[in-house]
C-alpha cells in the first residue's frame, strides 16, 4: 500500500506540472481527493492492514493528501495570477481618454413650481391632498352651486364617461369631499390634473393641472384671502410683489373675485409678458358660497371660509416667460434642460 501511495503522489505531481486551466485543475483534484478518489480509496482500506501497519502508512497517506492540497492551491494562485496579467495586457485604460458621464436628471418646471407653491402653503398651516381625477357630476358641479343649465356642463366644455361620471374639469371637487368627511377647521391644498374639451394651441390644452385652496373656520373674512394670497404671491415671486383683488364671478363663492400681482419681470414698469400693463392675472378666489357650505353639511350660520383655485400651468409659463404651453407636454430635452 506504501508503494501505490508513492505511486499516487509521483502521478499527481506530474498531472499538476501541465495544468493549464482552472478547470483541469479541479478535475486533478476530484480525481485523487474526491469522495471516488484514488487517495480515498487508499485510506478507506486501511481497515484491512495489521495494527503495526496502520499509523505508518496513515501517516504517509496524510502527508501525500496534504502535499497535493497545497500544490492545487499553489498551482490556482499561480493560474489567476497569470490570467490576470494577461487580461490587463489586452484591457488597458487608456486614462487620458474622456470618461462616459452619467446624465443627472432634473426636475420638471411644472414639477419644482409646484413644489414651490406646495411648500408655500404647508409653511401656512395647510395639508396637502389629493383627489379622484374620474369624478361624479354631483361633486364637479351640483355640490358646488352650477346650476343645472351652466355652460361648463356642455358637452363641448367637458369630457363625460356617462351621464352622471366624468373627467374633472376642476380641483374643486375636493372642497366638497374634505367638509364631507372633515369637521372645520379646515386648511388644505389640492393640486392636480384636470380635463376639459379645448383644442392645443400655445395657451389651451385638453389636459392641464390646478391648484385648489380651502379654507372653513369660524370667523374667516375676505381679509384672511386677502392676506393669504398676499403672502402666496411674495414668497412664488418676490417681496416686492403687491396683489390686486378684482370682482369677478364663480358659481361656489360669494363674493368672488380674481387675483393679479405685479409683472414678475418687469415688476410692474410694464413690458411684453404683461402686455405692458404691469399686472398679471394667477388666480380666482373668494369666500365659499353658503349653498356649497349647506351641501357639505355645515352650518353656514356658524362657519365660514375662503377658496382659491390657479392654473399650475399658467403660473409656470408666467414664472419663466415661456410663451407656448405645448412646450410643458412634449418633453423635448433641449427645453427641459433649461431649468
Amino acid at each position: 500500500m506504501k508503494d501505490k501511495l508513492e505511486i499516487i503522489k509521483r502521478e499527481s505531481i506530474k498531472e499538476l506540472e501541465g495544468v493549464e486551466t482552472l478547470q483541469q485543475l479541479e478535475e486533478i483534484r476530484i480525481k485523487y481527493l474526491g469522495k471516488k478518489g484514488e487517495l480515498t480509496q487508499v485510506l478507506r482500506g486501511m481497515g484491512a492492514l495489521s495494527a503495526e501497519e496502520r499509523p505508518v502508512v496513515g501517516q504517509l497517506a496524510n502527508e501525500i493528501r496534504d502535499y497535493i492540497n497545497t500544490r492545487i492551491d499553489e498551482t490556482a494562485a499561480a493560474l489567476k495570477r497569470r490570467d490576470l496579467e494577461s487580461r490587463l495586457k489586452k484591457e488597458n485604460i487608456d486614462v487620458t481618454m474622456p470618461s462616459k458621464r452619467k446624465e443627472i436628471g432634473k426636475s420638471h418646471p411644472l414639477t419644482k413650481v409646484l413644489e414651490e407653491v406646495t411648500e408655500v402653503f404647508i409653511g401656512m398651516g395647510f395639508s396637502i391632498l389629493d383627489g379622484p381625477e374620474i369624478e361624479k357630476t354631483y361633486y364637479n358641479f351640483d355640490a358646488l352651486n352650477h346650476s343645472k343649465y351652466h355652460p361648463a356642463r356642455d358637452m363641448q366644455d367637458t369630457f363625460y364617461i356617462t351621464e352622471d361620471i366624468l373627467l374633472r374639469t376642476q380641483t374643486s371637487p375636493m372642497q366638497v369631499r374634505t367638509m364631507e368627511k372633515q369637521k372645520p377647521p379646515i386648511r388644505v391644498l389640492v393640486p392636480g390634473r384636470v380635463y376639459r374639451a379645448d383644442e392645443i394651441d400655445a395657451t389651451h390644452s385638453p389636459m392641464f393641472h390646478q391648484i385648489e385652496g380651502l379654507v372653513v373656520d369660524k370667523g374667516i373674512t375676505m381679509a384672511n384671502l386677502k392676506g393669504t394670497l398676499d403672502v402666496f404671491a411674495k414668497k412664488l415671486y418676490g417681496e416686492s410683489t403687491k396683489t390686486r383683488f378684482r370682482p369677478h364671478h364663480f358659481p361656489f363663492t360669494e363674493p368672488s373675485a380674481e387675483m393679479d400681482c405685479t409683472c414678475a419681470a418687469c415688476k410692474g414698469a410694464g413690458c411684453r409678458v404683461c402686455k405692458y400693463e404691469g399686472w398679471i392675472e394667477i388666480l380666482g378666489a373668494g369666500m365659499v358660497h353658503p349653498n356649497v357650505l349647506r351641501n357639505c353639511g355645515v352650518d353656514p350660520d356658524i362657519y365660514s371660509g375662503f377658496a382659491f383655485g390657479m392654473g399650475l400651468d399658467r403660473i409656470v409659463t408666467l414664472k419663466y416667460e415661456i410663451d407656448d404651453l405645448r412646450l410643458l407636454f412634449e418633453n423635448d430635452k433641449r427645453f427641459l434642460s433649461q431649468f
